[in-house]
């Protein structure tokens, strides 16, 4: 065999001088090249230990080569598993981006957006669905690389925020002159609320004279009661979900938002459609009846608002908005008539919310305070607080004759979306996306319960507010021997009832009702198919009603209350 096919080839055994000075030689070449060696002798020569070893007429430690070997492929595989790894953690981050991106859902939106972007409005094969995902990738990787060049300039700004660390916690608290119109709203705020505080303290000590065996009494009726509500009717209100839903004073009609834009009113028990109001262009995010709709007493029947910034004002006998209120620059998701009934209070997706004169439909007050969205807006019974909550997860009190925020509803985890006060006028319900209701309470400045409520989402709270006739068939309704000069009447016993129990609606399908002081689950409501979006208690607790992500709006009632 030839020199030619020996230095071709290495074998076992002794390692020829030829092989020795070839392979000197093709390390040279390699190091003048910086390159890196690529065959087993190039990479034994290249190891000064190795080299040493090698010395003509002497073995080859195979194992020495192997050991070299497993080392600059572990060295390989280890960088392209960094590799990997790197580029899977940097795609996990653009997903969790592109979760909060809010991508439009009209589809002639999405197109423009795709060629704003210089992006091809339409791919072949692509459907509306498809299209939407696209832009969401697409404004993700813009924000990613947003970011990366941000970063260059973050350690230069550092410097520069902690000398304004000072300052800007100085500016973080700051005040605007009201207008004369707000001045008079509050004063006129602070006389009526202080009146009806007064009221309401004194019928709270009467309370306290009843007899504990009677409250016992009415606490284990009523227990009973809420046990026994079942489905007694249910409607298909539009072509779209139901957003919202809210009782009439009397409790014989109940308003219907829709996602379509339309109200409408339905006739109880029977649901039967009344009057449909057509005036918002996108989906109804707030109904509110006003106290004194229906008696003659104001021309403003109840008001509403929609994702198309607006707030109108209705009257019951017209189809057409009488009324309306701007200002909101984003969507208005709730409404709610002050107790006194001069004003409205709304919440909107721009960050505020806005105290409204009615008889003028002039905004009195622009307030900030949330960090995101504002999306849930109650008043207090006496008309002296308003409680908001929003997206940030933080819902706050604010003091209306004053305009300070004096409490801070703290302890969710995820955003908020409904609250509702307690009748006694210091305790209130929030419901959030972590799935809990909190109960806080004003005189302790604190949460003093937490409910881990439902399986998904809370979307709405409410308590029962008593506020019917003497006639009206309560859940409270019972046969009672009552022994001494007490004697409580049907209309006394739904009265002791008011705000001693509570529902919730939520995206697992169902409504729970809650007793208060123990928090308990007394009945869960199953009937609707998804999402429950909203629910409303009557005022004189003969109802509950719900609308849901199935276009349907469903009324419950306790069976013994069925015949009545």
């Amino acid at each position: 065999m030839g020199d030619s096919t020996r230095r071709g080839r290495i074998r076992y055994g002794t390692l020829e001088n030829e092989v020795v000075a070839y392979a000197k030689r093709k390390r040279e070449e390699e190091d003048d090249d910086d390159a890196m060696t690529s065959t087993a002798v190039d990479s034994l020569i290249d190891i000064p230990e190795a080299a040493a070893a090698v010395r003509p007429g002497a073995n080859i430690d195979l194992d020495q080569i192997d050991e070299i070997l497993d080392e600059s492929q572990d060295q390989q595989l280890n960088d392209e598993a960094l590799e990997t790894r790197r580029r899977a953690m940097a795609e996990f981050d653009r997903k969790r981006i592109a979760r909060t991106i809010a991508v439009p859902t009209n589809d002639m939106q999405v197109k423009e957006a795709l060629r704003k972007y210089g992006h091809p409005i339409c791919l072949f094969g692509e459907d509306a669905g498809d299209r939407r995902d696209r832009l969401r990738y697409i404004l993700s990787k813009q924000a990613i690389e947003r970011r990366n060049a941000g970063q260059e300039d973050i350690s230069a700004k550092e410097d520069d925020m902690e000398n304004e660390v000072s300052s800007d916690e100085e500016k973080e608290e700051f005040y605007t002159e009201g207008s004369d119109m707000l001045l008079q709203a509050r004063q006129n705020i602070a006389r009526k609320s202080l009146l009806h505080a007064r009221q309401r303290v004194e019928q709270q000590q009467k309370d306290c004279q009843v007899d504990l065996a009677t409250i016992r009494q009415l606490r284990e009726n009523l227990v009973d009661q809420l046990r026994k509500y079942t489905i007694v009717g249910s409607q298909v209100g539009d072509s779209r979900p139901l957003s919202r839903i809210a009782f009439s004073l009397d409790s014989s009609q109940v308003l219907v938002g829709s996602w379509t834009g339309s109200i409408k009113l339905w006739d109880i028990p029977g649901c039967q459609m009344a009057q449909l109001y057509r005036g918002h262009t996108d989906r109804v995010g707030g109904l509110s009846f006003h106290p004194q709709a229906g008696q003659g007493d104001s021309r403003v029947d109840f008001a509403s608002g929609a994702s198309d910034n607006e707030i109108f004002l209705w009257s019951l006998g017209k189809d057409t908005p009488i009324g309306q209120l701007k200002g909101h620059q984003s969507r208005v998701v709730h409404v709610e008539h002050h107790p006194s009934g001069d004003y409205l209070g709304s919440a909107s997706y721009d960050g505020s919310w806005r105290l409204w004169d009615i008889a003028s439909e002039k905004e009195l007050l622009l307030q900030e305070g949330h960090s995101r969205e504002v999306f849930a807006l109650r008043f207090q019974c006496d008309g002296s607080l308003v409680a908001t909550a929003g997206l940030d997860g933080i819902g706050r009190v604010w003091d209306l004759r004053s305009g300070r925020s004096i409490m801070e509803l703290e302890g969710h985890a995820k955003e908020i979306f409904g609250l509702d006060w307690s009748p006694n006028g210091y305790q209130l319900a929030t419901g959030s996306a972590d799935n809990t209701m909190h109960i806080f309470d004003l005189r302790k400045i604190a949460s003093i319960h937490q409910i881990p409520a439902h399986k998904s989402m809370v979307t709405d709270v409410r308590y029962f507010h008593f506020g019917g006739n003497s006639k009206a068939h309560t859940s409270c309704d019972m046969d009672m021997d009552v022994s001494g000069d007490q004697n409580v009447d049907d209309h006394e016993q739904a009265r002791l009832c008011s705000g001693q129990y509570l529902a919730s609606a939520s995206n697992d399908g169902l409504i729970n009702i809650w007793t208060a002081g123990d928090w308990k689950l007394q009945k869960s409501l199953a009937g609707h198919v998804g999402k429950v979006l909203s629910v409303d208690i009557a005022r004189d607790g003969s109802y509950i009603a719900s609308t849901g992500f199935d276009k349907t709006f469903k009324l419950w009632k306790a069976d013994d209350l069925l015949q009545l």
